[in-house]
């Protein structure tokens, strides 16, 4: 009895070492059914917009509040991730880490003063700043959730 009390401690901290690694925003969502962020254009297709569960690694991190991420997509491209609503924010210090975000992809037109702003929020100089002068058409995605893996 003695032993399966001890087995049972031992396994129930290595599941919450486990656990302290991985982090809930927004809606507590599962990594069940998501796609590698390399494969998420392709599974897009002709389409504008669309529902999507996405693994990836993080890129940059909005350094004021959390507000929004880069995930790598590859080819050297990455997509910026929004949380619904403004409703809660990431860890400024996830950079290199894996996240499974869910929500919408969608591709879409970013006007020169949000790109400016984002800019802005990732500590870029004034200089780097003022190059910005035309909209950005690219892919970006708006979370209900999201996981920070390890």
């Amino acid at each position: 009895m003695k032993k399966l009390l001890i087995i049972g401690l031992l396994t129930g901290a290595s599941f919450g070492a486990l656990a302290q690694g991985v982090s809930y925003h927004g809606k507590k969502i599962t990594e069940k059914g998501a796609i590698p962020a390399t494969e998420l254009t392709t599974k897009m297709g002709s389409s504008d917009k669309m529902p999507a569960k996405v693994e990836g690694t993080v890129e940059s991190v909005c350094q004021v509040k959390g507000c929004w991420m880069k995930v790598k997509t590859g080819d050297g491209q990455t997509m910026r991730v929004t949380f619904k609503d403004y409703g809660f924010f990431v860890p400024k210090d996830i950079v290199g880490k894996t996240v499974v975000v869910q929500g919408t992809a969608e591709t879409t037109v970013t006007p020169v003063d949000e790109l400016r702003h984002y800019a802005e929020d990732a500590g870029k100089s004034k200089e780097e700043i003022a190059k910005i002068n035309e909209p950005e058409k690219a892919l970006t995605f708006v979370a209900d959730g999201v996981i920070v893996k390890k």
